[in-house]
C-alpha cells in the first residue's frame, strides 16, 4: 500500500493514530477516522454496499499536490502544495469510496468544518479544479457559490491563479482562463463563481460552498443540490468555520453531521470532518486550540493563536470572535446570554401524557399579532423528579410564511413542514386558536396559573378567566424579568430544564441577549428584529410563577438537594 499508494497510506496512518490517541483530536474526528477504518473491514462482506478503491483516492491527492501555492512564503518560492496527513484523510479518502453495484462515488456531500488559517481555500480550490478537469465528467460544471461577490472569489481566485501559474495544466486539459470564469471548449466544462442561485439550466457536477455560516438560509445550497440530479456522481463541498448564527443552515448541517457520526442519523452519502474542541475542554486551553486547528504550527502558528487567546480572555466581544474563528464553536448571538452547549445537554423530557396531573404553569408572549407568538407550559419538579419539563407551542399567521421580503420566511416554512408551528388563517394571529388550546390545557392538565403580559392580551385574559383560568399579569419590566431569567439560566447550567431540544425554542434561545444594568439586573433582548425571542420570554414568565410556588412549599430546595438527585 505505502509504495503504490503513498498518500492513501499517510491518510490511513493519520486515522489509526487518531483512534489510538497518538494524535490529539476531538470526539468528532475520532469518530470519522474510526468510521473509515471500521467500514473498510465491513466492505469485505458481500452484504456491505460500498468498497474503498485506493487508486481513486490516490489520484485526487496526486493531482492537488501538482498545483502551486498562491499565497505566502510557499507561493513566493514557487512550491507545489503538500497536503498534510489530516488533509489527505479529509479530502482524498472520500473520493476512494464507491458503490459496489454502480462503481460510482459513494460520498456526494463533503463537509470540512475547520477554523481559519488552516488552508481552507487551498483545499476547496484543489477539489474544484480536480472536479473541473480530472474527474472524467463530460461537460463538468463547477461553481464556487457564496452570498457575496467577495466570498465567491475566495475559492475561485486561488483556483484561477493555480491554473494561470501552471502552463502544463492548461495545455494538458485545454483550459481557457478568462477574467471571471474558466472553461474547456472541447467538452464545455466550466468553473465559475456564483453569487446566490446558479442560472436556469445549470447542472452542477460540483458545488463549493465556502464559509457557509454566513448564509442566512439554505437557498443556494438547496438549489445547487437539486440541480445535480442529472449527474452520476456529483459532489457538494462545504468548507467552513463556525459562526454566530445557531439558527442558520450551517449549524443545522454540522449538527446533522455530528448525529451521523454518533450513529443517530443514517447518512451514508455524507463525509464529515469536524475540527473543534470537546465539550469538557476549556476554550482557552492549549488542548482546545490543538484539537480545533489541525494545521497548528504549520499554516497557523501556535504563538499567533495564543496571542489572540490572551486578547479574547480580556474582552467578551473578542472572546466570541476567537471562539468562532479559531476554536470553531457556534456561540449563538454575538453577545449571547445562554450557554448553548449547556442548553443542548438537557435531561430527557417527559411527554405531555406522562405529565398529566402534575402542576403546570403557562407563559404567554402575545406581544404582536402579526408575527410568531409563543405558549410555553412548564411542569415543576416533584418529589421523585428534580427537573422542570417544558413543552412549547408557537403560532403564526399564514401570511407570514410566504411573505416576500420576510427574512425568516424560509425558516418558518421549514418549521411548518416539521409540524412545529400552528398556522392561523389571515394576516394576523387568530387569538381564538390560542384560547381553544388553553381550554384544552385546562381540561387535560393541572394548570395552576397562566402568566401573560397585558399588552395585546386584555380580551384573551378576560375570556380565559371566564373559563376558570387563574390569569397572572407579568409586565415585561426589568424588575419582573431579572430574577426568573437568572433562575432559567441556573436551571440550564445545572441540567434541570428538560426542554426536548425543540428546534424553534433552541433558535430563539440563541437569539437572546442579556441587557445588564448597574444593579446587575438582566433583561432579555435581541440584536435584530428578525432574531425572535418569544419562546424564551414565555418560558421566563412561566418559570417566574412556577419557581415562586416551588420555593413557597420547599419543593425546589428538596428536589435540588444532591442527596435526592438520581433517587
Amino acid at each position: 500500500m505505502s509504495r503504490k499508494y503513498p498518500n492513501v497510506a499517510k491518510a490511513e496512518k493519520y486515522a489509526r493514530d487518531v483512534v489510538a490517541g497518538k494524535i490529539i483530536a476531538c470526539k468528532w474526528i475520532k469518530l470519522a477516522c474510526k468510521r473509515h477504518l471500521d467500514e473498510k473491514k465491513l466492505s469485505r462482506s458481500k452484504d456491505f454496499p460500498y468498497r474503498f478503491d485506493p487508486e481513486r483516492a490516490e489520484r485526487v491527492a496526486k493531482f492537488i499536490q501538482l498545483l502551486p501555492h498562491t499565497k505566502g512564503k510557499w507561493a513566493r518560492e514557487r512550491l507545489p502544495i503538500t497536503l498534510e496527513p489530516w488533509q489527505l484523510f479529509s479530502i482524498c479518502i472520500p473520493f476512494g469510496w464507491i458503490i459496489k453495484k454502480t462503481k460510482t462515488r459513494r460520498f456526494r456531500r463533503l463537509l470540512v468544518f475547520v477554523p481559519r488559517k488552516n488552508g481552507k481555500s487551498v483545499i476547496a480550490a484543489g477539489i474544484g479544479l480536480y472536479m473541473f478537469v480530472a474527474d472524467n465528467e463530460f461537460g463538468a460544471e463547477v461553481y464556487s457559490g457564496a452570498t457575496t461577490e467577495k466570498q465567491a472569489w475566495e475559492v475561485f481566485r486561488p483556483a484561477k491563479q493555480m491554473v494561470d501559474r501552471t502552463p502544463a495544466l492548461k495545455a494538458r486539459f485545454g483550459i481557457e482562463s478568462n477574467a471571471s470564469n474558466m472553461n474547456v471548449p472541447s467538452d464545455g466544462s466550466r468553473f465559475e463563481p456564483v453569487i446566490g442561485k446558479p442560472g436556469d439550466g445549470s447542472s452542477p457536477s460540483c458545488a463549493l460552498v465556502d464559509e457557509y455560516h454566513e448564509h442566512k438560509d439554505s437557498d443556494l445550497y438547496d438549489t445547487m443540490e437539486t440541480g445535480m440530479g442529472a449527474r452520476d456522481q456529483p459532489m457538494m463541498v462545504v468548507i467552513t468555520t463556525a459562526g454566530a448564527n445557531i439558527g442558520g443552515p450551517c449549524y443545522t448541517l454540522v449538527r446533522d453531521a455530528q448525529k451521523m457520526l454518533d450513529g443517530a442519523l443514517d447518512m451514508p452519502d455524507m463525509w464529515a470532518m469536524i475540527y473543534t474542541k470537546d465539550e469538557e475542554d476549556e476554550w482557552s486551553s492549549e488542548l482546545a486550540l490543538r484539537k480545533a486547528n489541525p494545521n497548528y504550527d504549520i499554516s497557523v502558528s501556535g504563538e499567533f493563536l495564543r496571542a489572540r487567546c490572551r486578547d479574547a480572555m480580556q474582552s467578551a466581544h473578542k472572546q466570541n470572535t476567537f471562539r468562532t474563528k479559531h476554536v470553531n464553536e457556534f456561540v449563538g448571538a454575538k453577545s449571547a446570554w445562554m450557554n448553548m452547549s449547556k442548553w443542548q445537554m438537557a435531561p430527557e423530557r417527559k411527554s405531555l401524557e406522562e405529565l398529566q396531573g402534575r402542576p403546570c404553569y403557562i407563559g404567554l408572549d402575545l406581544a404582536t399579532k402579526i408575527d410568531i407568538v409563543a405558549k410555553v407550559m412548564v411542569f415543576p419538579p416533584t418529589l421523585d423528579d428534580p427537573n422542570y419539563h417544558v413543552h412549547c407551542k408557537f403560532y403564526i399567521p399564514e401570511a407570514r410564511l410566504m411573505e416576500e421580503g420576510e427574512v425568516n420566511s424560509e425558516r418558518y416554512q421549514e418549521y411548518d413542514h416539521l409540524g412545529l408551528l400552528t398556522v392561523t388563517a389571515g394576516e394576523v394571529i387568530d387569538f381564538s386558536a390560542i384560547e381553544d388550546d388553553l381550554k384544552d390545557d385546562l381540561g387535560t392538565h393541572n394548570v395552576q396559573e397562566v402568566a401573560y403580559d397585558p399588552w395585546q392580551a386584555a380580551q384573551l385574559a378576560q375570556n380565559m378567566e371566564n373559563e376558570g383560568a387563574v390569569m397572572v399579569e407579568i409586565r415585561h419590566t426589568v424588575q419582573n424579568m431579572s430574577e426568573p431569567m437568572k433562575e432559567t439560566e441556573a436551571l440550564v447550567l445545572s441540567q434541570r430544564l428538560a426542554h426536548g431540544d425543540d428546534p424553534v425554542m433552541t433558535w430563539m434561545m440563541s437569539n437572546v441577549v442579556a441587557t445588564l444594568d448597574k444593579k446587575d439586573n438582566i433583561y432579555p433582548n435581541k440584536e435584530r428584529a428578525e432574531s425572535k425571542i418569544d419562546g424564551p420570554v414565555a418560558l421566563i414568565m412561566a418559570l417566574a410563577r412556577a419557581i415562586v410556588h416551588d420555593q413557597s412549599n420547599g419543593l425546589d430546595d428538596f428536589a435540588s438537594n444532591p442527596i435526592m438527585v438520581g433517587i
